[in-house]
């Protein structure tokens, strides 16, 4: 398995639009608000084909040098995707206060408005680069105290220590010929290999406020979420707040185990095609009942989320919003839900590194196979 270096305007390019990530289509640290300006518009049902970014390799305490930073590890010129190298080497700032996040978009879809849902199906995820990274940094991560080690400390000839950040490169390689593998130096002539299964991190719509948005904590309008079964053939709900949704995308993985407990998972460039469209208010009750929060489905479960800062009450609000979801879908008498939920639902910790915690629902479909 060879995968081919997909630069911008490059390969295959599935969607009826195509949005590159460019320094004047991205956002660095921040999402959309009401005020933001779209760089695309599409009617609702069609298609986008977006090239995301992956932040890892051109952050400030890497260098802002993606060419140079890379080339530690054996990456030639050539296989450092142009987007990045454009985007490191342009004006947009990206201090201390901004989050690390390279958010593409926002973009307008056509007849979107506040209380209306918006619907994006993940139709391909492409691997637009065979190389990635996981990091610790700056007192993020579930153990803040203890990773990362000490500086100097080093694993493996793929990993590179400064100043409170440890990053660990990652390689993909062909597990079987027909699927990849993500290979972390474990040292000493040993790897560790695990499988791969991309996502975006980070999808979500326009806040309606004036105010800056950061792009690390997640809330009513996605962002990062991180919700690592966000994979192709999935779809993501989300409540629209301002006229034309103001969709966008960023965070790209290509592989999460669910907590991110490092602070980010596997980071990598995806390439994303998405279908978007708009549900209106008077059809929502079908896909998510009464739930007015981020909401995943897939061939085989219904995802309601849950958000705070703590984690406890981030888990109160998820089952609040499956109960919810089964009282208002299914017309399930409350409580006979929170008993149903707590026999037979799994509640995942979707990740507890960005500032508001989350916490997801997996409820299986085939559990109301004659209820459909």
């Amino acid at each position: 398995m060879n995968d081919p270096i997909l630069h911008p305007h490059t390969g295959p390019i599935r969607g009826d639009h195509y949005l590159a990530s460019e320094p004047d289509t991205v956002s660095w640290g921040w999402l959309a608000n009401r005020a933001a300006t779209p760089v695309l518009s599409l009617s609702s049902g069609q298609t986008v084909t977006i090239d995301t970014v992956s932040h890892e390799g051109i952050l400030d305490d890497q260098g802002r040098d993606p060419i140079r930073y890379l080339s530690q590890f054996g990456i030639d010129r050539t296989a450092v995707l142009e987007d990045v190298a454009a985007i490191a080497a342009s004006d947009i700032p990206n201090g201390p206060d901004d989050g690390p996040h390279i958010v593409t978009g926002p973009i307008h879809v056509d007849g979107a408005k506040p209380g209306d849902l918006l619907k994006i199906d993940v139709l391909d995820l492409a691997r637009r680069v065979p190389y990635g990274f996981v990091s610790s940094r700056h007192g993020y991560g579930s153990l803040v105290d203890e990773y990362p080690e000490p500086d100097g400390w080093r694993h493996g000839d793929d990993s590179i220590t400064l100043p409170g950040t440890i990053s660990h490169f990652c390689r993909v390689r062909d597990k079987d010929g027909k699927t990849a593998q993500g290979v972390l130096d474990a040292g000493e002539g040993r790897t560790l290999p695990f499988d791969l299964a991309p996502f975006l991190g980070l999808m979500g719509v326009a806040v309606d406020t004036d105010d800056q948005v950061p792009s690390v904590p997640p809330g009513r309008h996605g962002g990062n979420i991180d919700v690592k079964h966000a994979v192709v053939n999935t779809t993501l709900y989300l409540p629209v707040q301002v006229d034309g949704a103001g969709f966008y995308a960023g965070d790209p993985h290509f592989a999460q185990g669910n907590g991110e407990v490092a602070l980010t998972a596997l980071e990598a460039s995806l390439r994303a095609t998405l279908r978007l469209t708009v549900l209106p208010a008077n059809l929502r009750m079908n896909a998510v009942g009464d739930v007015d929060v981020p909401m995943l489905e897939t061939s085989t479960h219904w995802i309601p989320t849950g958000m705070d800062p703590d984690l406890n009450v981030a888990t109160q609000h998820a089952v609040r919003n499956a109960i919810l979801f089964l009282h208002t879908r299914f017309g399930v008498p409350r409580s006979i839900a929170m008993a149903y939920l707590s026999a037979a639902a799994d509640f995942e910790i979707s990740q507890v590194v960005d500032a508001v915690k989350g916490v997801h629902c997996m409820i299986r479909k085939a559990d109301f196979a004659t209820w459909l």
